[in-house]
């Protein structure tokens, strides 16, 4: 095994474009870090500038913190910096971050993995990384660390030489992928679908799609794409991709494919896969036809590095969700929730939906949902249609979280039937939390869901107290 890659400051400050103009101290750095709070000694501190803040005006907590060198703007090195400190400086730290990052990742020899979409990165990412871990060394970036700064950081974990790298590409607006796929040169890349999610920064879902398909940029012919065929947009925009596209689906032929799906609601889901390699019974945790979509894609990519059939068999079987992501959560008097409180979009939410319907359960099925932040103009209606869809699937008490979106989900509820007594509607999840604890009854099923901005894992945390 290759040793770890050395992060000296002469090899850092070429890759940066940088300049050292002040040498003290070691010359060596254990890591990178863009945060005091967070810094340990050794490591160097890049003073990136955000909206609030300019990170080299904290060059000298990050030195007291015992950073071993600092990165900042030109003309700002000899004032930031230290006696026993490197000081290098850049035309922009952003840049010097996202630059050293792309050299990590040149100079490690390992083989990435990027993922996108508009759901699933997050666990698909994680299913890939269970996946290629019973025959690689692995490393994910942490979270949703996954933007123009997250994704460096977390390539900066390549020092270590690891076999593989799964990482996850977000966005919300046109070229932050592009920039992404620079940096990560990834060898496969994962199109898991395009939907509504951050629609209020685009004119049409088509635009997202054109914006997600960043992701088949600067490929070569040994390039690989996986690509979900269920999705029009993704299918349609993969054709033009210069490498070689590997399909997974359910509803559609691919080449990776699930039938005699069993829809096990909280228990589940178990179906049989086909692939180029074989077939093998899958039996999962995961709850949801969208966690399905994202197996057969890990799949796609585990085939790709040779992991046998057997082995992501018998992981999917044993798979977690990410935390708020699906998590079922079997509660005191019989109540269970599943805590899909982490993020939202329409699609998301009506599949989280389905789960309802497909679940056994001895009290109501109850769903908590969340106002969906960044839908701009449609937001209105397609909140309504989330609300019909609740209706629809047999939900028998619904309570809304927000402002008039959150009406727009009652509204849709009781235009598909449902009685507007079973419908319940609260400005913020603390005062749904306050209200819904004491409201909800033994055996109940209860989904909660929202985008992050409402902060409906408040009502998630009040079941769990009153009913631990």
């Amino acid at each position: 095994m290759a040793s770890e890659i050395r992060l000296t400051a002469e090899w850092v400050a070429a890759a940066m474009a940088g300049s050292i103009v002040a040498a003290g101290g070691r010359r060596e750095f254990s890591g990178v870090s863009i945060d005091t709070r967070t810094l340990r000694a050794g490591e160097l501190y890049i003073g990136i500038r955000g909206d609030r803040f300019d990170g080299a005006d904290f060059s000298a907590a990050a030195v007291a913190a015992g950073a071993a060198g600092i990165v900042v703007p030109r003309g700002r090195g000899l004032s930031a910096g230290g006696a026993n400190v490197v000081v290098i400086e850049v035309d922009d730290t952003i840049v010097a971050l996202q630059a050293l990052a792309h050299a990590t990742r040149r100079a490690s020899g390992t083989r990435v993995v990027a993922i996108t979409g508009s759901a699933g990165k997050t666990t698909t990412k994680e299913v890939t990384a269970e996946f290629l871990g019973a025959a690689y060394r692995v490393i994910r970036n942490r979270g949703n660390l996954n933007n123009h700064i997250g994704l460096p950081l977390s390539l900066m974990e390549l020092t270590a030489r690891p076999d593989v790298a799964v990482v996850e590409l977000g966005m919300n607006h046109a070229g932050e992928i592009s920039t992404l796929v620079r940096i990560a040169e990834p060898d496969v890349r994962v199109w898991t679908n395009v939907g509504e999610a951050h629609l209020g920064y685009f004119a049409s879902i088509d635009a997202i799609a054109d914006a997600k398909a960043e992701i088949l940029e600067r490929a070569t012919p040994d390039s690989v794409l996986v690509a979900n065929a269920d999705d029009e947009r993704v299918a349609s925009r993969a054709k033009a991709f210069a490498g070689r596209v590997v399909s997974f689906g359910i509803e559609r032929a691919a080449d990776v494919r699930a039938d005699r799906v069993v829809d096990r609601g909280i228990d589940g889901t178990a179906a049989r896969v086909t692939t180029p390699r074989g077939s093998f019974d899958l039996r999962t945790p995961l709850i949801g036809r969208g966690n399905l979509a994202n197996i057969l894609a890990a799949t796609a990519v585990g085939i790709h590095f040779d992991v046998p059939l057997s082995a992501m068999a018998e992981r999917a079987a044993t798979l977690k969700p990410a935390h708020h992501r699906g998590d079922v959560l079997r509660l005191g008097r019989g109540v269970v929730v599943v805590d899909d409180s982490y993020n939202a979009n329409p699609t998301a939410t009506r599949r989280a939906i389905d789960v309802l319907r497909s679940s056994e359960t001895k009290g109501r099925r109850v769903a908590v949902l969340g106002e969906m932040l960044e839908l701009g103009a449609q937001g209105e209606a397609l909140h309504a249609q989330v609300g019909e869809a609740a209706a629809r699937a047999g939900v028998d008490e619904l309570v809304a979280v927000g402002g008039r979106n959150a009406t727009a989900i009652v509204a849709g509820a009781v235009t598909g039937g449902m009685p507007r007594g079973r419908t319940h509607c609260f400005g913020t999840s603390d005062e749904a939390a306050d209200a819904f604890a004491s409201y909800v009854r033994d055996g109940d099923l209860v989904l909660v869901k929202g985008s992050r901005g409402v902060r409906t894992d408040t009502v998630v945390e009040r079941l769990k107290a009153e009913f631990a």
